[in-house]
């Protein structure tokens, strides 16, 4: 995992988990926007252009009630539309709006507002980091944190209970790791949460205990729920307040869109309230999350009958559903078809059965609703394709794979013959090549974070971050998609390089192929007229950068339905 700073100037703290940058920005609220209500102008010095997002210089877009009505030559709209309203960013570089096409919206937002854990190089960072939360904290108050990641710790072992009580005795603390697929409860959090050493473990999810038989306070994929259902739940207008820090957040690094990979209807509810407040500055398209393991929910029923909502107020799209089909890498939770490498005899954890993730994408093919269902493991990965070839899933379905990070190669071609999308996250594979080999060994990893493969395979690739996992920042996904290596440009040459993308690949899944996994390819996703004036406006073109500087490509402005919501 790429090491964070903790945030301390008030230009950062909009940025916080999204790649914070020292110069300060403006995200701009919903009644101070720069709106296109009648015509905008926006010319710029380099823009991706049409289907090919191929750089063209010189380029005037003309924007009429948010949609790009014109795409030609600058010098002559600028004498054509000379009342317009101009937006001149004729020194930097127009991009399609951005995409990231797996991420969490309130799980950001949570993390911009609890203890931030990412990149702390020992247990001992972390119980500092805690410790300092906890002497401010409220009385009744559970002082929560994201980000640890046993695996940059000395010894790479999880952490217990004991070193966090002495620290903190009388508050309970729940931490998660950095892919929130296991957490750390000192002894007052499982003391409020009920659980002892005769808790059985829950299906698809572990209690880690000591020798004798204690817990030691981890647990694991749906072993969490043990503790998160006894921690007071946030009222409605603090779910409000995270959705849209979080939001503003996502503005503030070039993003114009993201795909939030699994929301509850209190987050839901927020953004509506936000959109219909003008407030909200992005547009989403949200998967709901499925809420039961065994059948398909009421609640999901109820969405299903309801049929997809497509555009709610410009800004808010439902027409997915998130199933967890494994857990994590990271937690030895992954879903393997032969055991670990590093864990004789643990082949991971399966969250939902193949039969339930069959009868939820029955239901939502019926309903008009897409499945994307989060799979890490090769058997993970498995059990969705064989659940989906069930259900009868083709091509005009576009079911999704969430991560795909390990595939058997028999897999491959079974992707495009059902027309499945692999939403995959480059950074992962920069964060996780120092120990994931020793997870799978010498031969599964050349299956793994496989997004050559992929796409060689026939399928469709979709890109994003899996934030607050990984950084927002959507040019550190270019980079690690490009490169294959870190941002210290490790290791030399690229992790196996040979599943690099081109940059032109990597552009188009942030943006035309991830506006495919949406739906969206007709509206938006490529800078021609007739689409949402959705634009990323950069200080370079990335196409003249250096591929080692990719990540330090910076946005300039962030523009959706033509209304700069971000400026640098």
């Amino acid at each position: 995992m790429t090491s964070i700073r903790r945030l301390a100037t008030t230009p950062c703290l909009l940025l916080a988990l999204a790649g914070c940058s020292s110069r300060p920005g403006t995200v701009v609220k919903g009644g101070d926007a720069m709106k296109a209500t009648s015509e905008t102008l926006i010319v710029g010095g380099t823009v991706l252009t049409g289907a090919a997002e191929r750089p063209a210089p010189n380029i005037g877009i003309l924007v009429r009630d948010g949609i790009i009505a014109e795409v030609g030559d600058a010098a002559r709209m600028r004498t054509t539309f000379s009342s317009a309203r101009l937006i001149d960013a004729s020194r930097y570089t127009i991009l399609p709006g951005l995409t990231d096409a797996h991420g969490h919206l309130y799980g950001l937002g949570v993390a911009l507002d609890t203890v931030d854990l990412v990149g702390t190089s020992s247990y001992d960072e972390v119980i500092a980091r805690v410790r300092e939360r906890a002497a401010s904290a409220h009385s009744g108050e559970w002082i929560q944190g994201r980000g640890w990641d046993q695996n940059r710790w000395p010894g790479k072992q999880f952490p217990t209970a004991g070193p966090m009580d002495a620290a903190v005795h009388d508050v309970p603390v729940w931490i998660r790791r950095i892919d929130g697929h296991a957490g750390l409860a000192n002894s007052a959090a499982m003391r409020a949460a009920g659980v002892t050493a005769a808790t059985p473990d829950p299906e698809g999810g572990r209690i880690l205990h000591d020798d004798a038989g204690q817990p030691t306070g981890v647990f694991v994929d749906t072993a969490t729920a043990l503790v998160d259902r006894a921690i007071p739940p946030a009222s409605p207008s603090l779910v409000k307040s995270r959705v849209l820090k979080a939001a503003q957040a996502i503005a503030a690094q070039g993003l114009t869109e993201m795909h939030d990979a699994g929301a509850d209807d209190e987050t839901i509810h927020a953004v509506q309230e936000l959109i219909d407040e003008h407030r909200f500055p992005i547009r989403v398209y949200t998967m709901l999350s499925d809420d039961d393991k065994h059948s398909v929910s009421p609640r999901l029923r109820q969405w299903f009958a309801k049929k997809p909502l497509i555009g709610y107020g410009g800004r808010l799209t439902i027409r997915s559903v998130k199933v967890y089909a494994d857990g994590a890498l990271g937690s030895r939770g992954a879903a393997l078809l032969e055991p670990y490498g590093d864990d004789p005899g643990n082949r991971g954890l399966i969250i939902s059965s193949p039969e339930h993730i069959e009868a939820v994408a029955v239901a939502a093919r019926a309903a008009g609703f897409q499945v994307s269902t989060h799979a890490i493991g090769d058997r993970g990965v498995r059990n969705v394709i064989d659940a989906y070839e069930r259900a009868g899933v083709v091509a005009a379905d576009r079911f999704r794979v969430e991560h795909l990070q390990i595939i058997a190669p028999g897999d491959l071609p079974r992707l495009s013959q059902h027309g499945i999308i692999a939403s995959m996250q480059p950074t992962h594979a920069t964060s996780d090549k120092e120990w994931a080999e020793a997870r799978v060994g010498p031969e599964r990893i050349k299956g793994a974070y496989a997004w050559r493969s992929v796409l060689d395979s026939g399928a469709r690739l979709a890109l994003g971050s899996d934030f607050p996992v990984e950084y927002v920042n959507p040019f550190f996904g270019i980079y690690a998609a490009v490169t294959r290596q870190d941002q210290k440009g490790h290791p030399e040459g690229g992790w196996y390089p040979k599943q690099r993308l081109t940059l032109a690949e990597a552009i188009r899944g942030f943006t035309s192929d991830a506006a495919f996994a949406a739906f969206e390819e007709g509206s938006r996703g490529t800078i021609e007229p007739g689409k949402v004036a959705d634009f990323t406006i950069v200080d370079r073109n990335p196409y003249d950068v250096p591929a080692a500087e990719l990540f330090k490509l910076q946005p300039m402005f962030t523009i959706v339905a033509g209304e700069v919501v971000y400026s640098k």
